[in-house]
């Protein structure tokens, strides 16, 4: 699936930018389905705000309990100060999370492509296995800042696998909050670990290393249907959305089956929802 020049720039850079992966008529659907999960959605059934930038608080049992099914989650600038929405519903989702590809049909049809099989295969993602799905808003003038991070905080294994899938579904500019990566960043240590020990969760310090800044960092602008794959341990944000225009993404998690998986990860799965690949 790969050639022998996109290998070699992922392994040197930690990402790689697939373009047109996916064709209009799979991101409509998606897109579609998105948005009839959300005219669904009853906030009074419970609901949270997403957050990056204190997340282990922010972790209440609505998104704990995201794992094995499918909700949605507020921007935190959604509310005026009397707690109502300052705009409609379907302006104030940041998220949809986190196991649409194993639950819904149209998120399990986008997600078990076979060419996604044989990109994890190219890369060395023995035995992929599915963790986690998100489909992100990124809502025009509200859409929240993602502070600087690497995935494989939340998908501890020995060795480091998880790897990210995130596929553009609108166009991302740097002005409405695209992707920003450190070229080269995963050979870099993992900074922090996020760790779930029952109903509790915390931020477990691991390297002081500084996050990068933009000096260093480049923004990925891409289009429509372009698929930016990423090493677990790259460096990686995005900016906050104070455009007019929103940025859909959605984004598949994977880990290798040959790696060990922590028992302190967040998502964990069972017989009832047992963790699936590609295929």
């Amino acid at each position: 699936m790969l050639s022998t020049e996109q290998l070699a720039r992922y392994h040197a850079d930690g990402y790689l930018v697939i373009p047109a992966f996916k064709d209009a008529a799979a991101i409509a659907a998606l897109r579609q389905r998105a948005l009839a999960i959300v005219d669904a959605f009853n906030p009074a059934e419970g609901s949270a705000i997403f957050t990056t930038q204190n997340q282990a608080a922010a972790s209440d049992d609505w998104f704990l309990g995201s794992d094995t099914t499918v909700r949605c989650f507020f921007e935190e600038a959604a509310f005026a100060a009397d707690g109502s929405l300052k705009q409609a519903k379907a302006l104030s989702i940041n998220k949809i999370g986190h196991a649409m590809h194993d639950l819904d049909p149209v998120f399990e049809q986008f997600s078990r492509d076979p060419r996604l099989a044989a990109i994890a295969a190219d890369i060395g993602l023995a035995d992929a296995r599915v963790w986690q799905s998100q489909y992100i808003f990124k809502q025009p003038g509200i859409g929240g800042e993602v502070r600087w991070h690497q995935d494989a905080t939340f998908f501890d294994t020995t060795p480091v696998s998880v790897t990210t899938f995130w596929f553009a579904l609108e166009a991302a500019s740097v002005d409405n909050g695209c992707l920003w990566v450190e070229p080269g960043g995963h050979r870099g240590p993992l900074r922090e670990r996020f760790v779930r020990d029952g109903q509790r969760v915390f931020m477990e310090p691991l390297d002081a290393m500084a996050w990068p800044d933009n000096s260093v960092a480049i923004p990925l602008a891409a289009q429509a249907g372009d698929l930016v794959l990423f090493h677990g341990l790259l460096p990686h944000y995005s900016a906050p959305n104070t455009s007019p225009v929103s940025r859909h993404a959605y984004t598949l998690h994977a880990t290798a089956g040959t790696s060990s998986y922590s028992k302190g990860n967040w998502i964990q799965r069972g017989a009832g929802l047992p963790v699936r690949g590609f295929a």
